[in-house]
């Protein structure tokens, strides 16, 4: 797998808007599913979590796979009890199926449980930060907060604390 640049997304203190973020997001990740390929319904799901990797900084190795699930229910209006009803989109399967293509079957499950191990001490801390949140991310409904800057974003939500990259 060639070299990625850094997407200037990720640096916690970006300036681009989230629009900006989500264009350079599809340019640097070209090989996942794009919510543009998918039916309405589905695209909305795909497009909430993309939208989400570029909010809270992530990038798409496991690690930060895992940590945008914990950060997208502890911070964000999409809660366990949503994603448990999502689990039945169509969208989830295509996401899971992008995670398949890019690791494979024992790739994937053996990097969820090692990656994991290693983001236990992360998910502490962030859950212990997170237990009194009050303002949350729009998930679905990110679209009001498209032209605002990610800077912006991640300090009206007080998502700064959880974004580590910073140059």
């Amino acid at each position: 797998m060639p070299l990625r640049t850094r997407p200037q997304y990720i640096n916690k203190n970006s300036k681009q808007t989230l629009r900006q973020g989500l264009e350079e997001y599809y340019t640097v990740n070209s090989d996942l599913t794009h919510p543009s390929t998918q039916p309405e319904d589905f695209a909305k799901i795909l497009l909430a979590h993309d939208a989400s990797h570029v909010i809270y900084g992530c990038d798409t190795d496991m690690y930060d796979e895992l940590k945008i699930l914990a950060l997208t229910f502890w911070t964000s209006d999409f809660k366990f009890r949503d994603w448990v009803r999502e689990r039945q989109n169509p969208a989830v399967s295509v996401m899971y199926a992008d995670l398949l293509k890019r690791h494979g079957w024992f790739g994937l499950y053996s990097s969820i449980i090692f990656e994991l191990l290693r983001l236990v001490p992360e998910l502490i801390s962030m859950w212990l930060k997170t237990r009194n949140h009050q303002r949350f991310v729009p998930f679905l409904d990110f679209e009001l907060i498209l032209d605002s800057s990610l800077l912006e974003i991640r300090q009206e939500f007080e998502l700064l604390p959880f974004i580590t990259r910073s140059w």
